[in-house]
């Protein structure tokens, strides 16, 4: 039965294998309207081609595997092959121009896919053909493996990989459907994005490039100085807006356009970013004046809202022109920012508000219930999506080990970056932009960066966006399975 699972696993792969192959032939888009170009198709059409030859081929060998269920973390395995094998088909690209190894290419792709937005790449030399790859992968990470093939194809093709891969936000009672309205959703945003950009002055090109990043929450830029660079208050505005929209619960965004704006303000998330922005935005404004940052409110609050929201939304744009210069203080909230990270069910990461909310909660009623006469019983709740739901001690204590064990490996990347010789802070907020998937860079992680850091980073984005847990599952099963010869069997 065992190995009828890892049979099954491998034919789902091979699908996988079909899709991955198409992402890499996608870029050449680009090349009708930049024709000097052509010259880097090879780069995506040998990679391309193959993938998706090699699909066809798993498909084909095992077109007999019966259609079952996987059972309890095979869905975990399966997803993590199916993650590990894009970001390795894509390193090819970018070892085909000749400018990078494979280490480079490896974080370039793992940056990619897991929307964190962390790079090595000289944006301002590099042919738009491969920008515009990067924007894909930030696309296809940000909405996911599964979302994308189960909208094409029916509920069979989701099995249980839609709620491993971090979706538990069915908006209706058909996955396919679910699938496609979030797609819509996706598609919709980035459409007005463009738009919006293009209306502020941006270039057509930069404009498609950064609504996919802003969206997805990947912070890819196309041009070196990032947002800072096109130094326009209405650009970061529009920019801020795509943030908040790619970090909301897409339940939300459901609930918003069909009128039900009670379930969108009552929602546990929306009051906590509402809460954190008013007293962290404040105290960012104020410590850039105390420090002589600047020296002019407005300029402050702007510098301070952007920067908040780029931080918990994990998208890592900026707009300033060197992080390094920040103060102290301001760092270490967008430190503990990048941590929280952005809502459940949404592009954004980090731990996640609604995690951060449960434990709050947990703690604030065993405060309460220490005080009160022990034979009262007492109701936990919480508020989601309008509706108020029980908050059983089961969820938070399993919410405050995974609490507990991010922040152990958010502890343990900054130590092996300590050991170069950069300062705790520096180690810190460059890990936490890692682990929480959000791509702000104070120039550790860059394409000279010795190779164990840049392996750091690359283990802590790819944990980040499958939500540790997920891999852990999969190599106690593979694990299980090896040592009782299960899959023989």
């Amino acid at each position: 039965m065992k190995k009828d699972y890892y049979r099954l696993v491998f034919f789902y792969l091979g699908i996988f294998f079909i899709m991955i192959g198409g992402i890499q032939l996608l870029p050449l888009i680009v090349l009708p309207f930049y024709p000097e170009e052509i010259s880097y198709a090879y780069c995506f059409l040998i990679p391309g081609l193959v993938t998706i030859g090699a699909g066809v081929l798993l498909r084909h060998k095992l077109k007999d595997v019966k259609i079952i269920r996987l059972d309890k973390h095979y869905d975990s395995l399966l997803l993590i092959l199916i993650w590990l094998t894009a970001i390795l088909i894509s390193t090819v690209p970018w070892m085909l121009k000749g400018d990078y190894n494979f280490t480079q290419a490896a974080f370039e792709m793992t940056s990619g896919y897991s929307t964190t937005g962390l790079s090595v790449v000289d944006v301002d030399h590099t042919p738009k053909v491969f920008l515009m790859f990067r924007s894909i992968t930030l696309f296809v990470g940000g909405v996911g493996f599964v979302l994308i093939i189960t909208s094409a194809f029916s509920d069979k093709y989701g099995l249980n990989l839609y709620n491993a891969e971090g979706h538990n936000d069915r908006l209706m009672p058909n996955l396919a459907k679910s699938a496609r309205l979030i797609l819509s959703f996706y598609s919709a945003y980035i459409t007005f994005g463009t738009i919006a950009y293009i209306l502020c002055g941006m270039p057509v090109f930069d404009a498609v490039n950064t609504a996919i990043a802003a969206l997805s929450t990947g912070g890819f830029s196309v041009i070196g100085e990032s947002i800072y660079g096109y130094h326009s208050v209405a650009i970061e505005l529009v920019t801020i807006l795509l943030m908040i929209l790619g970090q909301t619960n897409f339940m939300l965004h459901l609930s918003f356009f069909s009128g039900r704006f009670k379930k969108y303000f009552n929602h546990c998330e929306t009051k906590f970013f509402g809460i954190l922005a008013l007293i962290f935005v404040t105290l960012m404004t104020f410590n850039l004046l105390d420090s002589g940052y600047t020296a002019n409110f407005w300029e402050s609050l702007r510098i301070s809202l952007f920067q908040f929201v780029t931080c918990i939304t994990t998208t890592g744009f900026v707009s300033v022109g060197d992080m390094s210069l920040l103060p102290p203080g301001f760092i270490t909230i967008m430190v503990l920012m990048m941590l929280v990270g952005g809502d459940q069910e949404s592009t954004g990461g980090g731990i996640k508000q609604y995690r951060v909310i449960v434990v709050l909660k947990g703690i604030y009623y065993s405060i309460k219930e220490s005080i009160l006469n022990p034979n009262v019983i007492t109701t936990h709740h919480i508020w989601r999506v309008g509706e108020r739901y029980d908050l059983p001690d089961e969820e938070v204590r399993s919410t405050s080990s995974y609490i507990l064990f991010y922040i152990i490996l958010f502890f343990l990347g900054s130590f092996i970056f300590t050991m170069y010789g950069y300062s705790l802070q520096d180690s810190m907020y460059e890990f936490s932009s890692a682990l929480s998937t959000v791509g702000l860079s104070l120039g550790i992680t860059c394409y000279s960066a010795p190779k164990l850091i840049l392996w750091t980073a690359i283990v802590g984005m790819f944990l980040g966006r499958m939500e540790i847990m997920v891999v852990f599952k999969a190599i106690l099963r593979v694990q299980k399975d090896v040592q009782n010869r299960e899959y023989l069997r």
